[in-house]
C-alpha cells in the first residue's frame, strides 16, 4: 500500500521494512523508500517562536547526543550538534546559551562508521561532532551572539528501575564519580542522589533493566571501576515541580524516598502507585510531574 507520508512525519505512523543487512537483500529498496520520506530541513521550535532552516544570516544548533570514549586511547567526548539553521566554519566562535558563555568550535568532525574527517563548512540539516570538555548536555543551544535563541528540549521519560550502585574499591572515586557522571550525561541513565550524600554511592535509574548490565559493563571497560549494585524496591518517581514546604518536611507515605538529580532538583521515588496520590493528599499545593526535559 502507498505510504501515508504525512502521518509518519506527524509520527503517527512508523513504517517498518524487512530484509538482510548481511545477504543484501532489500537494502537498495529500503534506502529508495528512506530517501522518498525525508524532506529537507525544517523548522525547529524554540520557547519563544520558530527558527527558519533556510535563514542564512543566522547559525543555530541543537545538541542531541553525547558519547563519551569514541576514541578510548583518548578518552575523548563528542557532543553532536545538528545545525538548525545558517552555516557552520570551522574556528566560528557562538554562544552556548545553557551555559551562557562564548566558545570556539574548532576541529568539528563528520563521521562514518570508523572514520573521521573534519568539516570546515556544514549547513542547516548537517550533523557536525564537537569536542566536549564536559560544558555540554543533551538540549543545549549553539547559536550566533547576536540573537540568542533557546530550543525546546528533548523529552526525558521516568525511569521504572532503581537500582543503589557504589564502587568496590574506595580507592577508584574519582573513576567511579567521572564514569557514572558521563554515561549519565549521554542520557542512557538518571543518576541520582540522596539528599545531602556525595556520589560515593547513587541511586541508579533506568527505563529498562538491560542498561543497569550496560552501565557495570563499561564502568569496568572504559572506566576501570567494579561496582556492587543493589535493585530498589522503587517503580514511581515525579518531578517537584512545586512545594509549599522544603523537601525534607514533605509528608510522605513509608513507602517514599527523597532524592536529586544532579542539577540540585528535588524528587521523590515511591515503591507503590497509589501513595502519589496519598503523597498529594497530605501536602495541600504540592505539585508534581512525570517527565521532565533535557
Amino acid at each position: 500500500d502507498e505510504m501515508d507520508l504525512d502521518r509518519v512525519r506527524a509520527g503517527e505512523l512508523s513504517p517498518v521494512f524487512f530484509g538482510s543487512a548481511l545477504t543484501n537483500f532489500g537494502v537498495e529498496t529500503f534506502l529508495e523508500h528512506f530517501l522518498k520520506m525525508t524532506t529537507s530541513p525544517l523548522s525547529r521550535k524554540t520557547v519563544s517562536g520558530d527558527v527558519d532552516p533556510m535563514r542564512d544570516d543566522f547559525f543555530s544548533a541543537f545538541v542531541f547526543k553525547i558519547q563519551a570514549n569514541m576514541n578510548k586511547a583518548h578518552r575523548d567526548r563528542i557532543a553532536f550538534a545538528r545545525i538548525c539553521s545558517g552555516k557552520y566554519e570551522g574556528g566560528m566562535e557562538v554562544t552556548h546559551v545553557q551555559g551562557d558563555r562564548k566558545i570556539r568550535l574548532n576541529q568539528s568532525t563528520q563521521m562514518m562508521a570508523d572514520e573521521r574527517k573534519i568539516v570546515e563548512n556544514a549547513y542547516a540539516g548537517d550533523i557536525i561532532g564537537i569536542f566536549d570538555p564536559g560544558i555540554f548536555s543533551i538540549g543545549d543551544t549553539l547559536c550566533d551572539s547576536r540573537e540568542k535563541v533557546c530550543f525546546e528540549g528533548i523529552p526525558t521519560f521516568a525511569p521504572e528501575h532503581f537500582a543503589r550502585v557504589k564502587q568496590i574499591d574506595t580507592m577508584k572515586r574519582k573513576q567511579f564519580t567521572k564514569g557514572i557522571y558521563q554515561i549519565a550525561q549521554e542520557g542512557a541513565i538518571q543518576i541520582f542522589q540522596e539528599i545531602g550524600s556525595g556520589l560515593e554511592e547513587i541511586i541508579v535509574g533506568v527505563v529498562g533493566v538491560l542498561q543497569f548490565e550496560v552501565l557495570t559493563y563499561r564502568l569496568k571497560n572504559e572506566y576501570n571501576v567494579e561496582v556492587a549494585m543493589d535493585v530498589l524496591p522503587y517503580e514511581y518517581i515525579r518531578w517537584v515541580d512545586y512545594s509549599p514546604v522544603p523537601i525534607d518536611r514533605i509528608q510522605g507515605t513509608s513507602d517514599m524516598k527523597r532524592v536529586q538529580d544532579l542539577k540540585g532538583n528535588p524528587l521523590l521515588l515511591w515503591a507503590n502507585e497509589w501513595s502519589i496520590k496519598m503523597t498529594l493528599e497530605r501536602n495541600d499545593g504540592l505539585k508534581l510531574s512525570e517527565f521532565s526535559r533535557n
